[in-house]
């Protein structure tokens, strides 16, 4: 058994307003799904995407403190003139340069419209095929454990791991990468950004949440009530959910 990563769920106070920027910054389209808005390729709504992760942001009634996500995601280009470009287009759309302590680096730090980072990478080879998500990247204090976790909790193939860095992908190689930085320790908020997880059809729900807290998962009470859905932490106190099948 294992469950397979569907969408990064952004929580935002206007979801329709952040929606429409992802949808714009990806080139996707924005998906009325109800209570949330659901950002994925154009074309028409396809759920969970075939390839890669969608984007699902979620209403929330409390702004983005001042610290810095521990998720955020790296948008991939192929040139230096489109790394250029989309960062005059993105700030075009409402997103603003941020400090977070990066120093002189090859990538630029944004943040969307309610203060969540993300950065738009300079060109890199193992990126060129992963669509406009290059990945979703966590701080955290144990990348070897985060891939111990992860590796066994999803799908995924763990490519690299080192001390201070380590990376899982689809095994289909295809779409973006989940990467785990070694980040010093800091004040921290409850998450805005996460990954939602989705059980294969015809597995067990209940029985994948219960091997997740067999292999270090924590539950996690944010008020949620009785929901279709249920939400944990990983080993180093990441939120995540695992979704009902539909």
């Amino acid at each position: 058994m294992a469950l397979r990563p569907v969408q990064v769920n952004i929580k935002a106070v206007d979801r329709a307003a952040v929606g429409r920027f992802w949808a714009q910054a990806l080139g996707w389209a924005a998906y009325d799904a109800g209570a949330t808005t659901y950002v994925g390729p154009p074309g028409g709504l396809v759920w969970p995407d075939r390839v890669g992760l969608g984007v699902d942001v979620v209403p929330v009634p409390e702004g983005k403190s001042a610290v810095k996500n521990r998720v955020h995601l790296d948008l991939a280009t192929t040139s230096a003139a489109q790394q250029a470009e989309w960062v005059a287009r993105l700030e075009g759309l409402g997103a603003v340069r941020v400090d977070i302590g990066q120093g002189e680096v090859p990538w630029t730090v944004l943040a969307d419209p309610e203060g969540n980072e993300f950065c738009v990478l300079e060109p890199r080879a193992v990126y060129r095929d992963t669509g406009p998500i290059a990945a979703v990247v966590v701080d955290c204090a144990d990348p070897p454990a985060m891939a111990r976790f992860w590796g066994a909790a999803i799908d995924w193939t763990v490519h690299e791991v080192t001390e201070e860095f380590a990376s899982l992908r689809s095994a289909r190689g295809a779409g973006p990468y989940l990467e785990f930085l070694r980040t010093p320790a800091g004040p921290r908020a409850p998450d805005r950004v996460h990954l939602d997880l989705l059980p294969y059809p015809g597995d067990d729900r209940d029985a994948e949440v219960a091997r997740l807290r067999g292999l270090g998962a924590a539950d996690l009470d944010l008020g949620q009530g009785e929901v279709p859905w249920t939400c944990l932490t990983d080993p180093d106190g990441h939120e995540f959910c695992v979704l009902a099948p539909h």
